[in-house]
């Protein structure tokens, strides 16, 4: 299944339906989980040649595209 994200790609058959960069089995969660560790975008292309700038960027834009839904909570007093 394709997302809005033509770099980011959703099967169910891989990586349990999470989604992954161009269909590999490196996921969105790896990628952002690397970043928030301290990996520079300069390492994780080192690390994992297969990938490139463009899916780094494209895992942070569809995070920040997932995180723009507003959700309210309302409390109860």
């Amino acid at each position: 299944m394709q997302t809005t994200h033509p770099l980011i790609s959703v099967n169910p058959q891989r990586r349990g339906g999470r989604p992954c960069i161009r269909d590999l089995r490196i996921s969105v969660g790896d990628v952002l989980g690397w970043l928030a560790q301290g990996m520079t975008v300069g390492a994780i292309l080192a690390e994992y040649p297969e990938l490139t700038q463009a899916d780094v960027q494209a895992c942070l834009s569809y995070a920040a595209e997932r995180e723009s839904h507003e959700v309210r909570i309302s409390t109860v007093a």
